[in-house]
């Protein structure tokens, strides 16, 4: 390579090393600004998440806390006063009530198990829970057709609760004194593929105990 080739190289260089010197006084700034912000960002991911864990662990003792009361009255009392959303509002409430009509406060019950079931914020599942045992509360404000209603709507295919929300309409059956009816209901069942070991015999039992006849029922095989 020829002295000339080489000082044009050497200026060439020279020039480039200028340009991307200010092109940093000028622009250095956006890239020190990207690396606070993603160093920020992770630290502030960081921190919710802590904040999350603790929020939850203070919930958490909050509720233990609530249903480690005396009473069922103090524990229903402490648990709806606690500040919780989505899941953890469902629980407390599942929770509350129990311990409500455990003091004999029906409608208070109700009212707990109300505020979950209609809360489209909440889990599915939790608010069929609500549902159904609400309408297992016999008495409170409620009559016999709004408890079948909501029943009958839990016994739907597929429904997560269906073979329970079958047996309490069976149950209703018999409290009304419709014989036959609570028969021809446990009989099916008894009959259902779905049906647990124990609900089976529950309703077989029952079946005896009205009167009825079990021998020809189409029962799962092995039973």
């Amino acid at each position: 390579m020829s002295n000339t080739d080489s000082f044009i190289d050497e200026v060439s260089e020279e020039v480039r090393r200028d340009q991307l010197f200010q092109y940093l006084r000028r622009y250095g700034w956006i890239a020190v600004l990207v690396v606070l912000l993603l160093v920020g960002g992770t630290a502030w991911n960081e921190w919710r998440k802590a904040q999350n864990r603790a929020d939850a662990q203070a919930r958490g003792d909050a509720m233990l806390a609530a249903i480690q009361q005396d009473s069922a009255t103090a524990r229903a009392e402490s648990l709806l006063a606690l500040e919780t959303e989505g899941a953890a509002r469902a629980l407390k409430n599942l929770l509350a009530a129990a311990d409500l009509q455990e003091a004999g406060d029906l409608q208070g019950a109700l009212e707990a198990l109300g505020a979950v079931a209609e809360n489209a914020d909440v889990p599915p599942v939790y608010r069929d829970l609500a549902a159904l045992k609400s309408a297992m509360i016999d008495g409170g404000d409620q009559d016999i057709d709004r408890r079948r209603a909501i029943l009958s709507g839990l016994a739907q295919p597929g429904a997560p609760f269906r073979m329970v929300a079958l047996e309490q309409l069976a149950l209703i059956e018999v409290q009304q004194g419709n014989r036959q009816a609570a028969i021809d209901q446990f009989g099916a069942i008894a009959v259902d593929a779905e049906a647990t070991r124990g609900l089976r015999d529950r309703a077989l039992q029952m079946i005896v105990a009205l009167g009825g006849e079990i021998g020809d029922l189409a029962l799962p095989a092995g039973q």
